[in-house]
């Protein structure tokens, strides 16, 4: 099946630094504890992996948790809600030669197949959004899978999403798709979501087998086996393995020509999202020549990692077309799009400005 390249999305986590932890105002040190429990967590976000927290170096470098602490309050059933200064932790995660992994991350679109037995089999859907708080959670089955997917999701600090389950996704992938292991119509639909990120689960709660999972991202493939925490715990490892920079990179120059910027409203709108790409260390125009404005862009990372930034515009499309081939997806192997230009030139990316109809 050849399938259109999908437009890569990505989501702006801007809660990483903000976590809530049980609260006990009873116990000693209970605000210390929680300041301890709360970094913690945000550590596991922000560096992609648990290797940080529990290295020996961690209480070095972080001996007082509460001068990282931005604000503080009362949450729910007990709990206290902690904001943490990110540019302070991430100079210290940074001088200290430890991953950082940006805000900005992929959105991975979940589709789980569930087979309940005696016949009753479903996929798993967003949440109805009509329905009232705490109406029939406890035989909600397919609910309590969203939040044992979306709770693990938040605390590792990746979106996921579930499909619409609407007319559209029912079209085009069925029950049978999913459980049999036939993927390719699942990617297709996964298209219209924008997800580069697909999580394709099989369950079945009363059997001994456990659920299986298959990951795609960015032309690979991995087949997990697991519950569903478990599946979101190698998700986070997985995309931080593709995404986490090392900290001791070198930071390159590289030219961006972006072209049909033919209006004000265009290039207010261009030179705005250039600006505010958190990945790029400076940023300067060279030349703007007609429709044209080329940028001289320096990020750590490579062309890569900003390749990558780019694609999560909405606004810009990269100067390429062609069709992936989704039988060209193996376990662990990447697949070459084909009929796809190269680059100008090594160090060079060429983008051209979606009209947004100004």
């Amino acid at each position: 099946m050849m399938l259109p390249v999908p437009v890569a999305h990505s989501v702006e986590m801007a809660s990483l630094y903000t976590v809530e932890v049980p609260f006990d105002r009873t116990e000693s040190n209970a605000q210390t504890a929680a300041y301890r429990a709360a970094l913690t967590e945000v550590l596991v976000r922000v560096t992609g992996s648990t290797a940080v927290v529990e290295s020996e170096q961690m209480a070095t470098w972080f001996p007082n948790p509460a001068r990282f602490v931005s604000r503080y309050r009362p949450g729910p059933d007990g709990t206290l809600i902690v904001s943490f200064e990110r540019d302070a932790i991430e100079q210290v995660l940074r001088q200290a030669g430890a991953p950082v992994w940006g805000v900005d991350r992929p959105l991975t679109l979940v589709w789980l197949a569930v087979d309940w037995g005696l016949g009753e089999r479903e996929i798993v859907g967003v949440d109805d959004p009509n329905r009232l708080p705490g109406d029939a959670r406890s035989i909600d089955r397919n609910q309590l899978l969203r939040e044992r997917v979306l709770d693990v999701a938040g605390r590792r600090g990746i979106p996921v999403a579930f499909p619409l389950l609407d007319i559209a996704d029912m079209t085009n992938v069925s029950f049978s798709d999913i459980w049999g292991g036939f993927d390719e119509p699942v990617l297709f639909a996964s298209a219209r979501y924008e997800a580069t990120s697909v999580l394709v689960g099989r369950i079945r709660p009363d059997e001994l087998e456990p659920p299986q999972w298959t990951w795609y991202f960015d032309g690979l493939r991995q087949n997990w086996v697991g519950q569903p925490e478990d599946a979101v715990a190698m998700l986070a490892n997985s995309l931080a393995a593709e995404q986490v920079i090392d900290p001791n990179q070198s930071i390159d120059t590289i030219r961006v020509t972006i072209s049909g910027v033919n209006t004000v409203v265009a290039y207010g709108r261009v030179q705005q999202f250039m600006e505010n790409l958190r990945i790029v260390d400076k940023l300067v125009i060279k030349t703007v020549a007609a429709d044209r404005i080329t940028y001289e862009v320096a990020v750590q990372g490579g062309v890569e990692r900003l390749s990558k930034a780019l694609a999560s515009s909405s606004i810009l499309e990269p100067v390429q077309s062609g069709v992936i081939d989704t039988s060209l997806y193996r376990l662990n192997r990447r697949p070459f799009s084909t009929d796809i230009r190269e680059p100008n030139a090594p160090g060079s990316l060429e983008y051209r400005y979606r009209s947004q109809d100004d």
